[in-house]
């Protein structure tokens, strides 16, 4: 068998998984120009783009144009997209073993991690990661129903996700018509009675895992006063300490807002916001429906963490909020996948420099991992892009010393055969840029970005019409 990787044996390659990660692992391995690669990429979904498309929040069109990158990775000749295709369900690892050289797993962290306290089960407490893809319009998520006819909602988290929710939960209706936010999201949000929000944070605000532009969008709400209490926006002395040490000029900037956002005067807007720190959620209380009424929330200490860094410990002294909804958002995970190995403690495929290791720590020839799947749910969409270029690098040191899966079956179309005998359609990138034409057209007429299609089955219609 002659080395993959030449014009006579293309290196064929697996990306499984549409988002950032499988995008950036894709334009690596195309730019190289010492080797030949086609790459096949296989989404659960009928649409790319991940979580650029069912995780940013729809108030954020300019982070969305990221997928200008991608689309160029597309239009390549050597690039193929299989939309509507699950691995383990519609393709078996050995079946794409048999036909690529290399398989890489981008399939994220689409779980929620677990706070682990009393209540957290009862009807109106629900994972961000569900109401982020609810109003995003993902299709697993479409038929979820939040009730938003509570006053006071609790955010758990404070980073990102967790403003995202609470910015949407906060934002004029007329700001979000203007948006790609799914139809039925904005239509349960103008009817919603939600005129208060708790954002909860377990640590300090020095500690705070939100960016500076997502606090400070805060306080920028039209009908929503945002606020923090003064006694806990002000640093203990491990923190004055701990800032002071690492003279990082993006943490000075975070506290300037956030002291900005104690000494605002309130307007009379409709909604009002609270940050809160150095409180942890200790019990979600539930009436005699078995629905969320309240939250009892313990205020902490910070102590100095053995091996560095703060942590939050409980004081013991606590209060009580009436609420109706709480969203918990204290980090995503990701979930195991079929005949792969997976660290139940870290929620990723173990791998090294993403090459999936095996039972004895070896690496397993041909099956690597990029993005929140390899590292954990860490960093921004753009913080992908190293992490892909570490895997790529990998890739092609072991195609170069000759360690790939020796796939045997040479035919690249073979894989239609496997999914038409599976009663599969894949949505080809063609397919992809008719639902997204369909979308603008209606989003056109309706003076928005788009109008999502929010079910499989209507996205699948869309390639009938």
């Amino acid at each position: 068998m002659s080395q993959p990787g030449t014009s006579q044996e293309p290196l064929r390659v697996a990306v499984i998984g549409s988002g950032p990660a499988g995008f950036y692992v894709t334009q690596h391995l195309l730019q190289d120009k010492a080797t030949v690669v086609q790459v096949d990429m296989f989404e659960a979904l009928p649409t790319p783009f991940g979580l650029v498309r069912f995780g940013v929040a729809p108030d954020h069109a300019k982070i969305k144009s990221v997928t200008a990158v991608y689309e160029k990775q597309a239009a390549n000749e050597n690039f193929r997209f299989f939309g509507n295709v699950t691995y383990g369900e519609d393709l078996r690892l050995d079946e794409l073993t048999s036909r690529y050289h290399q398989i890489v797993f981008c399939t994220g962290a689409p779980s929620d991690r677990r706070l682990g306290i009393p209540g957290e089960d009862l009807e109106g407490s629900y994972p961000a990661t569900e109401f982020v893809a609810w109003y995003n319009g993902h299709p697993d998520y479409a038929e979820h129903h939040y009730d938003l006819s509570c006053e006071r909602a609790v955010v758990v988290g404070i980073g990102n996700v967790a403003v995202d929710v609470a910015r949407i939960l906060c934002r004029a209706p007329e700001e979000l018509e203007r948006t790609d936010i799914a139809d039925h999201a904005l239509a349960a949000l103008r009817e919603s009675r939600v005129r208060e929000v708790l954002l909860l944070g377990r640590r300090g605000p020095a500690q705070a895992a939100f960016t500076n532009p997502e606090v400070k969008e805060l306080g920028e709400l039209t009908d929503t006063f945002t606020r923090v209490l003064p006694e806990e926006a002000e640093l203990d002395a491990l923190s004055r300490a701990q800032v002071e040490a690492d003279g990082d000029k993006a943490t000075k900037r975070k506290l300037e807002i956030i002291a900005g956002l104690v000494r605002r005067e309130d307007a009379n807007q409709p909604r009002r916001l609270t940050l809160r720190f150095l409180v942890s959620p200790e019990e979600i209380l539930g009436d005699d429906r078995g629905r969320v009424r309240g939250i009892r929330l313990v205020r902490n200490r910070l102590v100095e963490r053995v091996g560095g860094g703060l942590a939050a410990t409980p004081t013991g002294e606590t209060e009580t909020h009436d609420c109706g909804l709480v969203f918990r958002s204290v980090g995503y995970r990701g979930l195991p996948l079929p005949d792969l190995p997976f660290r139940e403690d870290w929620g990723v495929l173990p791998n090294e420099a993403g090459r999936i290791l095996g039972d004895e720590g070896s690496p397993l020839p041909g099956l690597y991992a990029s993005g929140w799947i390899k590292r954990g749910p860490s960093g921004v969409i753009g913080t992908n892009k190293p992490d892909a270029a570490e895997t790529v690098r990998s890739m092609l040191e072991d195609l170069a010393a000759g360690r790939h899966t020796g796939a045997d079956d040479a035919a690249r179309d073979s894989i239609f055969g496997v999914l038409r005998e599976r009663g599969v359609r894949p949505v080809s990138y063609a397919d992809w840029k008719k639902i997204d034409s369909v979308e603008r057209e209606a989003g056109e007429a309706a003076h928005r970005p788009r109008v999502k299609l929010t079910t499989h089955a209507a996205l699948l219609a869309a390639l009938d019409d």
